[in-house]
């Protein structure tokens, strides 16, 4: 059975996003920050949205996206 970071690590996975948890559609070994633009390694992906289909480097990158799609309250 091959490892899912196996001959991969170069290049970006390409992934489905779902509610607390992901599936790798096509092998790599980081998926790019919707936000910042910054390579995040696929075992330290933490934070993505379901309905944009998108990835955060962090939660500051999380906020800030939904900041952006006006989804906060308030911020309309």
């Amino acid at each position: 059975m091959m490892n899912r970071f196996e001959g991969s690590g170069s290049r970006e996975a390409k992934m489905r996003y779902l509610d607390g948890d992901f599936q790798i559609l096509l092998p790599g070994g980081y998926v790019t920050c919707a936000v910042t633009g910054k390579q995040i390694p696929i075992d330290e992906l933490k934070y993505w949205s379901v309905d944009r289909q998108e990835a955060y480097a962090d939660a500051a990158a999380s906020l800030e996206a939904e900041r952006r799609a006006g989804t906060l309250p308030g911020h309309r």
